[in-house]
This record gives structure tokens, C-alpha cells and sequence, in this order.
């Protein structure tokens, strides 16, 4: 077989031209297209990357804005819980205050009413005894109370101690003009000339006495020198009494249980 050269030339020419034309033409423009979709599929990758940074930024900022608002809710929480827990203590102590001074003032009127009930006795019980006495030795003995007070103070007067007695002497002889006979009852001029000469002698002096009506006394006579007492008077007996009485009845006016 035969080859024609020239043929195979110009195919192989035709080829080489070929080749070219694609190269040229066709393979060139698809290479730089794959290289720009190449180029822009990066750069896509590259700003996804760069997005899915920022969000995870983002997310990381608002996890801890998260935690910083819980933590000052928190905060707050736990400052309004001890406001309110301090304001609590602060109501109950202006309570009990409250309570304290409402009970003090209930107890020092319960004292005051006592008091008032003690005094109320006391008076009751003084105008009673006087009754009774007088109308005792008017009924036994045939002799006025007054009469039987007089007695019974110059009895007083000599049986007094001598500490006493000098204690007045004393008294009497720096202020002669301060002996005073003070009775519940206006003495009458015989009781009076009775007493005089026993408290001169008492006192050792010839002083003037000085007369007082003190129906505080309830039914007594005593002698003053110099703020110095001596005599006798019912309220002696009604202040034991008195003792008595505030043993059985309690500060709030009750009796206590046995």
C-alpha cells in the first residue's frame, strides 16, 4: 500500500490547526471559566467562613450578655430579697415596740387603778375604825374617843425610850418656839392643860406649845420638835393594815390565786 504523503501532511496539519482552534477557541475560555467559578466558589467559602466567625461572635456576645443579665437579676433578687427581709425585721421590732409600750402603759394604768383602789380602802377603812372605835369605847368604857387619844399619848410620851426623849430635849432647846402638838380633833382647854405640863416636862422646858388640828392623823396626837415626831394615831395601825392588805391584793388590783 501505498502512502501519500502529502495527504498525511495535510491532515497532520490539519490536526495541528485543529488543536489550535480548540485550545484557542474552546479550552482556553472553559479553563478561565473554571478558574473564576474556582475564584468565586472561594471567595463565597471565604466570606461563609467569615460570616460563620462573626456568628459565632455574636452568639459567644450574646451568651455572655446572657449570663451578665442573669447574674445581675440575680443580684437584684438577692438585694430585694434582704430589703425585704430587713423591712420585715424593721415591722416586727416597730410591732413589739408597739405591744411594749401599749402593755407598759396598760400596766401603769393597772398600778395607778390599784393605787387609786388602795387609797379608796385606806380612807374607807379609816372612817370605819374611827366609827367603830369611838362608838366601841362610848358603848364600853363611857369615855369620849378624844379623851381616850389624850390618854393614850401621854402614856406614849412617859414610856418613851430616853434616845427619844434627849433627841427632843435637844431639838427643843436649839428652837423652843418649834414644839408643836398637832391632833386630828381641836383639843379642848382641859386636854390641853393635861398635855402641856407633861411635854414641858418631856421636853425639859418651859416652852410654849404651839397647837395644830390635823385630821390627817385620824384620831392621834403628836408631838413635833424640830421635824422630830412622837405620838400615837390610828393611821400607825391602819399603814400595817395597809401592809396587810398589799400582801393579799397584787399590783393590778386582783387577789392572787391560791
Amino acid at each position: 500500500m501505498l502512502i501519500d504523503w502529502f495527504t498525511v501532511g495535510a491532515q497532520a496539519v490539519n490536526f495541528l490547526i485543529l488543536v489550535w482552534l480548540l485550545r484557542r477557541f474552546l479550552y482556553q475560555p472553559i479553563l478561565r471559566a473554571i478558574d473564576a467559578r474556582e475564584e468565586r466558589v472561594a471567595a463565597e467559602l471565604a466570606d461563609a467562613t467569615a460570616k460563620q466567625a462573626d456568628a459565632e461572635k455574636a452568639r459567644a456576645e450574646f451568651e455572655a450578655k446572657n449570663e451578665a443579665l442573669d447574674q445581675a437579676k440575680a443580684g437584684v433578687l438577692a438585694q430585694a430579697t434582704s430589703e425585704a427581709q430587713a423591712e420585715r425585721e424593721r415591722l416586727l421590732e416597730e410591732a413589739r415596740q408597739t405591744a411594749n409600750a401599749v402593755g407598759a402603759r396598760r400596766q401603769k394604768a393597772l398600778e395607778e387603778e390599784a393605787k387609786s383602789l388602795r387609797t379608796t380602802l385606806e380612807e374607807s377603812t379609816r372612817k370605819e375604825v374611827f366609827e367603830v372605835v369611838r362608838k366601841t369605847l362610848t358603848d364600853l368604857a363611857s369615855t369620849s374617843l378624844e379623851d381616850r387619844m389624850v390618854e393614850t399619848f401621854l402614856a406614849r410620851l412617859k414610856t418613851a425610850d430616853d434616845k427619844t426623849l434627849q433627841s427632843l430635849q435637844q431639838l427643843g432647846a436649839a428652837d423652843p418656839a418649834s414644839a408643836l402638838i398637832r391632833s386630828a380633833f381641836e383639843l379642848s382647854p382641859d386636854q390641853r392643860q393635861r398635855i402641856e405640863p407633861a411635854v414641858q416636862s418631856a421636853l425639859n422646858t418651859q416652852t410654849s406649845l404651839q397647837w395644830e388640828t390635823a385630821p390627817q392623823l385620824v384620831s392621834g396626837i403628836e408631838l413635833v420638835v424640830g421635824g422630830h415626831k412622837l405620838g400615837w394615831n390610828i393611821a400607825d395601825y391602819l399603814a400595817t393594815m395597809q401592809r396587810h392588805l398589799g400582801e393579799v391584793v397584787d399590783p393590778a388590783g386582783q387577789v392572787p390565786s391560791p
